[in-house]
Order: structure tokens, then C-alpha cells, then sequence
């Protein structure tokens, strides 16, 4: 112990020497933030934060954490779910953080483009493209905290992936430190570049296994200056996909978003802000959040009026009430948002993120919800998601008086009982949030021996030493 100890002070102040104070935190009170994942179930250690300014800053970092033989945790928001982000090795690892490299670099309007350094937040950046009368579509629960350098790393989602794409789709390029301190310059803002393999998609959902992405160049559409939300009450999921193909055809790709909720959404939403007004009843089976959205010449309002006439009349949809204003839309929303924090009120509880074929969703949703139900009698399953992208957030919330030990246990037999409906369904552990370390051993389980060795070949040929996130996304042999 005396010698590992030795071995860390002494990293410390390397580090500190090479890259100065001002740049490396190592007090165990300042690093603390950085080792705690979002929920705060986990809290682990590093030798030490690194905060650069600069990609010149990163590059310099890397190549002395690569001769040090440190291996690096890189670090956005930190508001990841699969603990991607949080060192596992506090001896042996530094958790670097992009958080001060935060400038909005360009924002070209004629060009639909944005550079963006890693670190911005991401609703601030939206913020700046809505100021220059242009629209950034990815959307987060998490958007006042989640970085760009993150979004990118783990392929952000969010609720506008319908209409817009993943955030893969939303990346023209990309400038990252590789794990030698070498840099790729790939900052380009063009649409159609045909010159061979297209090297940034390496990094997008690589969760910085690969290298530091240290900006991003983003696509901008116009902004959405028209937008029409609607909560919907219907008689089943079933229904709900039923009245999703129907929007696709009538509303076509104006449609942004189409989220479905169980009525018990409403009851952990109130939970978590008892004094959010509840439009419709609470008692229907299924309900779906939609919104369309357009700029210029379209009348969006008009659309939403006489679709949901056509529907209603045809008695898909049984209730359901516009915002009339962009403050009752935000409300609308606030429902979807107040049952993520409701179940946080809850205490622990198994969360997922997986996703299966989207005429399948319905009866995932029921077979799984059956599974649990059979195998874990005293706890609430509650499934609600993205219709559009067959993406289903199905969580289990254990009874309130079990202990810390018992609610582990339901978690973990709850995720497994999951996973193996996912299985059958031929769908995805996870839709969205990545697989980190959390989801690790059951990515690899279920990973075929071809892909799991190209990605392996990847790894080795861009990061040989094994330096970069390791212990994230596949188990490599650790640094000796």
C-alpha cells in the first residue's frame, strides 16, 4: 500500500510540474465531482483531474499521461447513465475534462453550420444557433448540463431523433487528440466528401475509447418558429403505434417528436412537482406526447387541427388537448421530464434503455412488463418512450421499504429478466445511453465473434497501449 501510495504523489506532481497547477486538481474534496456518477450511486477515485484550455492543452496531457503509463477517463458533463465517464482504477487512471474548453468557435448561417468546442453545454449552444435565427435538434433531458464532446462520444438521442437522426447524423466533423498526442484535424462543414473511409465515425459512440474529441463541426436546419404539441389519450399501446404510422404518412417528416406514457406517468410527475397541471384524465391506458414543427410557410397549427379531427373521429385517439401556447407546451413536456424525476424520488430502481423492432413495440412492451411481473410480484414496471425509434425506457421500481441490499438484488434480477425478452425480441440493450461499464459484461455476452473482433482490431490499431477509457464499452488486459 505504502508504495502505491508513493506512486500516486508522485504522478501528482509530475503532473502538476509538466502541465501546471492551474490545470490539475488532486485534493480529494475538488475531484470528488468527477468520480460520482449522475445518479450518485457510484463514487470512485483518480490520481488526479485535468482541466485543459486549449487542444493544444489535451495533446499535452496525453502524451504525458502515455509516458507516465496513467491511462485517461475522458470527461464531458458527466451526466452519462452507463458509467462511462467515471474512473473504475483510482491508481492507475486521470479523469480528463473538457469542461473548460466551452467556445462556440463559428456559427455560420449561410453555410447551416456550427463549430463548437467539446466542453460547450449543450442548451447554451442552442441557444446561440436560436440567437442567429437557426436550430441545433438535439434535444436531452439533461441539455443544461451534457457537453457536446459527450453528446458526440456516446451518440446522443434525445426526442427529436425522429425527424432528425441520431447524433451521428447531425456531425459534419470533428478535431481529437489520439492516444498519442497526435491530432486529427477532420473540423470540415461539408455535406458530400466521397474521399475514402469517413474516419469521424469512428469516434461518434466510441465513448472516448478511441481519443479526446476536442470539437465538433454541427449541422443547423432553420429554426422551427412554428410548433404544434398535442397529449393524446388512447385505448392501448397498441393504438399508439397504430396512430404513429398514421402521423408519419399524414404529418410526414414535419413530425419531431412522439413519445407514448402509461397513466402512471402522471402519478410520479405530480410526485416530483405536485403543482403541474394535469390537462386530460389520468385513467386511460396509453397516452402520446406529439409534436410537428416547421418554419416559413407552413401553417403547422392547421396540420395538427386536422389530423387529430380525422383520428378522433375515427376513434383512435379518445381525448386529448393542443397547447395553446408555448407555455402549455412546456408544461406538456414538464409530465415526460416530472416522471424521470419521480422515479428518482423513489430511490433506486432499474432503469433501461433498449430498443426493438418498431412493429414489434407493443407486444415487447406487454411480454416484458408479464416477465417482471411474474418474476418480481412487488415491484411497478413502468414502460414509456420514443414510438418513432422503437426505443422503450422500461424501469422497475421496487416496493418502498426494501433495503439498500434487497433493492440491488431487484435491479439486477429485474435487468436480467429484461434483457433476455430484449433477446428474443432481437432488439438492443441499449437504444441511447451507450454501455459504459455498467452494461460492459452483457455487450460482451451477447457480441458475435466477427464484430467483437473488428472492434477489437480498431482499438489495438489506434490505441495500442490501451490508454484511453479503458475497462469502457470491452475488457482489455489493464496496463502493467
Amino acid at each position: 500500500m505504502l508504495d502505491q501510495t508513493s506512486a500516486i504523489v508522485e504522478h501528482r506532481l509530475a503532473l502538476r510540474t509538466a502541465l501546471g497547477e492551474d490545470m490539475v486538481l488532486t485534493d480529494a474534496a475538488e475531484i470528488l465531482r468527477y468520480c460520482r456518477d449522475w445518479h450518485g450511486d457510484v463514487t470512485t477515485g483518480a490520481v488526479a483531474v485535468i482541466r485543459p484550455r486549449s487542444t493544444a492543452d489535451v495533446a499535452a496531457a496525453v502524451r504525458l499521461c502515455h509516458q507516465m503509463r496513467l491511462a485517461i477517463v475522458p470527461q464531458g458533463g458527466n451526466t452519462g447513465l452507463v458509467l462511462g465517464a467515471i474512473p473504475d482504477q483510482p491508481d492507475a487512471q486521470v479523469v480528463l475534462s473538457l469542461e473548460r474548453m466551452n467556445a462556440i468557435r463559428r456559427i455560420d448561417a449561410d453555410d447551416f453550420s456550427a463549430v463548437v468546442e467539446a466542453g460547450c453545454i449543450l442548451s447554451e449552444l442552442k441557444d446561440a444557433i436560436a440567437n442567429k435565427g437557426m436550430f441545433f435538434p438535439l434535444a436531452l433531458g439533461a441539455q443544461g448540463s451534457c457537453r457536446i464532446g459527450g453528446n458526440v462520444s456516446t451518440n446522443a438521442g434525445g426526442i427529436n431523433v425522429l425527424r432528425y437522426g441520431m447524433t451521428r447524423e447531425l456531425v459534419l466533423g470533428l478535431e481529437v487528440v489520439l492516444p498519442d498526442g497526435t491530432v486529427f484535424d477532420g473540423l470540415t462543414t461539408l455535406r458530400k466528401d466521397n474521399r475514402g473511409i469517413d474516419l469521424k465515425q469512428l469516434f461518434i459512440g466510441a465513448e472516448g475509447t478511441l481519443g479526446i474529441i476536442t470539437a465538433v463541426s454541427v449541422k443547423l436546419t432553420p429554426y422551427p418558429d412554428h410548433v404544434a404539441t398535442a397529449l393524446l389519450g388512447l385505448a392501448s399501446l397498441e393504438d399508439a403505434i397504430t396512430l404513429f404510422r398514421r402521423a408519419r404518412r399524414d404529418c410526414c417528416d414535419l413530425m419531431s417528436a412522439f413519445e407514448f406514457m402509461p397513466p402512471l406517468a402522471f402519478t410520479l410527475a405530480r410526485e416530483a412537482m405536485p403543482d403541474l397541471p394535469i390537462p386530460i384524465p389520468a385513467h386511460y391506458p396509453a397516452y402520446v406526447l406529439m409534436e410537428i414543427s416547421g418554419s416559413g410557410l407552413v401553417d403547422i397549427d392547421d396540420l395538427m387541427q386536422r389530423f387529430l379531427e380525422a383520428v378522433m373521429t375515427d376513434g383512435l385517439v379518445v381525448d386529448g388537448t393542443i397547447a395553446a401556447s408555448q407555455a402549455q407546451a412546456r408544461n406538456l413536456w414538464l409530465i415526460r421530464e416530472g416522471m424521470n424525476e419521480g422515479q428518482a424520488k423513489r430511490g433506486s430502481h432499474m432503469r433501461s434503455d433498449v430498443s426493438v423492432p418498431l412493429s414489434r413495440l407493443a407486444d415487447f412492451v406487454a411480454e416484458a412488463e408479464a416477465a417482471i411481473a411474474a418474476a418480481l410480484p412487488d415491484c411497478t414496471s413502468i414502460s414509456y418512450g420514443h414510438v418513432g425509434d422503437g426505443n422503450v425506457h422500461l424501469n422497475v421500481l421496487p416496493p418502498d421499504d426494501m433495503t439498500g441490499d434487497e433493492r440491488a438484488e431487484v435491479i439486477y434480477a429485474s435487468k436480467n429478466v429484461l434483457n433476455e425478452v430484449v433477446d428474443r425480441f432481437s432488439g438492443s440493450i441499449s437504444a441511447e445511453h451507450g454501455i459504459g461499464r455498467l452494461k460492459r459484461s452483457d455487450f460482451e455476452d451477447r457480441l458475435p465473434d466477427t464484430r467483437r473482433a473488428l472492434l477489437m482490431a480498431v482499438k489495438r490499431a489506434i490505441d495500442p497501449d490501451l490508454v484511453m477509457n479503458p475497462g469502457c464499452q470491452l475488457s482489455f488486459p489493464q496496463i502493467s
